[in-house]
């Protein structure tokens, strides 16, 4: 079993690429001005805190778990603290291109940012999930790092915090409008998902299943369809204007209204 390299904290990462820390809980990476280096073939890293990667070259492959991102120029990659993930090289020396936004639990701690962390469910998305940006897209998130870098470098007063915090905030606003409008434009990356999943209900409602397995969940077709649970639940959401879980349970409802109206059948 390959060793898993723990990163715990952004000092720690700032350290590893070379780049200067300039506050303990937050950092924004320009890679082409960090060092280079000769990573090995393959590493596994372990965040403690979350990571939006800024890919803007097809150099490196990055994966997680059995799966490898669905990254190509101009692609957001969103990791949650304690994920773990592969990064795999040719072996080569090279200088790392594009940008990373680092910033710790504690930071947003107390914050309204901290209170709805959870509703960006991107962090939580399934490795080929990413999130692929337009040239205008691209703009509007370098702006967002800009301006959490610019008060980075401003030097640290009583309006920063808040500043910061609030700059992440957008960022990842414009992410949540962003994967709104990627769910349309990219339906070739999961076609048919909706028929396939009517189907599965139809499928498993008519079995022995619902006898066997009870009631199907959410995780239970996310996995059918091999996508993640929290953007399974996004799409669905998306598409029909209902959770997931209301989609099935009202399924539920009509199988059941049919078994009582035509017993037999």
């Amino acid at each position: 079993m390959k060793s898993v390299l723990d990163i715990k904290n952004i000092r720690d990462y700032n350290s590893l690429v070379g780049h200067e820390t300039l506050h303990p809980l937050i950092s924004v990476i320009d890679f082409s001005e960090t060092k280079s280096y000769k990573q090995p073939r393959e590493q596994t890293l372990r965040f403690g805190f979350y990571a939006v990667f800024f890919k803007n070259q097809e150099h490196c492959d990055i994966r997680y778990g059995r799966n490898y991102y669905d990254y190509q120029e101009g692609t957001l990659i969103f990791i949650g603290p304690d994920q773990v993930v592969s990064i795999e090289e040719d072996g080569a020396d090279y200088q790392p291109t594009g940008y990373a936004l680092l910033f710790h639990p504690d930071l947003i701690r107390g914050t309204s940012l901290g209170q709805h962390m959870k509703d960006y469910s991107f962090f939580s998305y399934d490795v080929h999930e990413a999130l692929h940006l337009s040239e205008q897209e691209k703009e509007v998130v370098m702006e967002c790092f800009r301006k959490i870098d610019y008060e980075l470098k401003h030097g640290i007063d009583k309006h920063s915090k808040k500043l910061i915090v609030s700059n992440i905030e957008l960022f990842l606003n414009y992410c949540t409008r962003f994967y709104d409008r990627q769910f349309i434009t990219r339906d070739h990356a999961n076609p048919g998902v909706l028929e396939k999943f009517e189907g599965m209900l139809n499928e498993y409602f008519s079995s022995e299943k619902p006898q066997e397995k009870g009631i199907p969940t959410v995780a239970y077709f996310a996995s059918q369809l091999h996508l993640s649970a929290n953007y399974f639940g996004d799409l669905v959401k998306k598409e029909t204007g209902k959770a997931a879980l209301e989609y099935i349970q009202s399924k539920l409802i009509d199988v059941a209204k049919e078994k009582i109206f035509y017993p037999f059948i």
